[in-house]
């Protein structure tokens, strides 16, 4: 067991950091505070309909703006990108839940086990039982769709976290868990763990621009349905321009690090048979396309999602991954654009 996997502990713990001394904590919702009350309940409602911000932290940006934008499209309200009276209204109107929820924590939101000191190289990774993660702030802010910053801005540094303990957090509780189909036990789980909702809308194909960073789930008559930001590939190793199939999905699924399949890394190094775990290279699934060597996945790091470049695959949080493979039937066409 790692960092934090028997007892409560203080959530700034996790955070801590010599060279970056801590700010007063301002609580949610006084002027000072970190969290953008009005973006943080948007983020939440724009998630529960399928129009991901990806990480929920309370900060507008551009991510957040191409969500409302899409909301916008599908929902045909005036394309502005930001938070007008009618949005809101529409928003409210289909929400309708609060922006947060009181969490007392249990063991399905602590598992107890993880992997700290987290090793960085794929050698030492290789030797790990999983790649788990790194302590119970990190598995809480996944599972709550948000980040540990977030959850020590919402609550205070000094608050507890521990199997008993209570924690507001972004209110994306699954309503539905009696996921359909020939879903697993161990991949039901996975889904519930990570809070992803049984009622998804349904897709037939979906669009990936490099341009905007954004997958969108289209339905049958070309009307968008659901949108995720995506991480794309980079000058090194761009996005496959084209039409193609994603044919199979693969959930904890390890990985086979090839060096040679890497711009940045050094081809003389071995092949590495890397475990699963939601700190594996591609998260907690892989859609797996038509075209050699890349899919659809999950990610270690959720917070760079939209914000930075990927080795040519569609990178997306591990909760949008899955949401994604429970909109879409395996065969669905996926078309990828400039």
């Amino acid at each position: 067991m790692g960092l934090f996997a028997a007892t409560s502990a203080v959530i700034a713990v996790a955070q801590s950091s010599p060279s970056a001394p801590a700010k007063p904590w301002v609580a949610p919702g006084t002027p000072g505070s970190e969290i953008d009350g009005t973006i943080f309940h948007a983020q939440v409602l724009l998630n529960t309909m399928g129009f991901s911000t990806g990480v929920i932290d309370g900060k507008n940006g551009m991510v957040v703006k191409s969500a409302i934008r899409g909301f916008q499209k599908a929902r045909d309200l005036p394309v502005t990108g930001e938070l007008d009276g009618a949005t809101r209204q529409a928003l409210l109107r289909e929400g309708n839940r609060p922006s947060t929820v009181t969490v007392k924590l249990s063991p399905a939101d602590i598992s107890g086990d993880y992997l700290y000191p987290f090793p960085k190289k794929p050698e030492a990774q290789a030797k790990a039982e999983g790649l788990k993660y790194r302590n119970m702030l990190e598995e809480v802010a996944e599972r709550y769709h948000t980040t540990p910053r977030t959850i020590i801005a919402l609550n205070g540094p000094t608050a507890l976290i521990g199997i008993g303990q209570s924690l507001r957090l972004p209110n994306v509780v699954a309503s539905r868990t009696d996921y359909e189909g020939d879903l697993k036990p161990e991949h039901a789980a996975l889904m519930r763990k990570l809070n992803v909702d049984a009622g998804q809308p349904s897709g037939d194909h979906i669009v990936v621009d490099k341009s905007e960073g954004l997958l969108k789930v289209m339905d049958k008559d070309d009307k968008l349905v659901a949108q995720f930001p995506v991480t794309t590939g980079s000058g090194y190793d761009p996005l496959p321009i084209g039409n193609w199939k994603v044919t199979t999905y693969a959930y904890n699924p390890p990985f086979h690090y090839q060096p040679d399949l890497f711009w940045d890394v050094d081809d003389g190094k071995q092949d590495q048979k890397l475990p699963p775990g939601p700190n594996g290279p591609v998260g907690v699934a892989w859609l797996d396309l038509t075209k050699e060597h890349y899919g659809i996945h999950g990610t270690p790091e959720p917070q760079t999602i939209g914000r930075a470049e990927s080795h040519g695959c569609i990178r997306m949080t591990n909760w949008d991954v899955l949401r994604l493979s429970r909109m879409m039937k395996p065969g669905f066409k996926a078309v990828f654009q400039a």
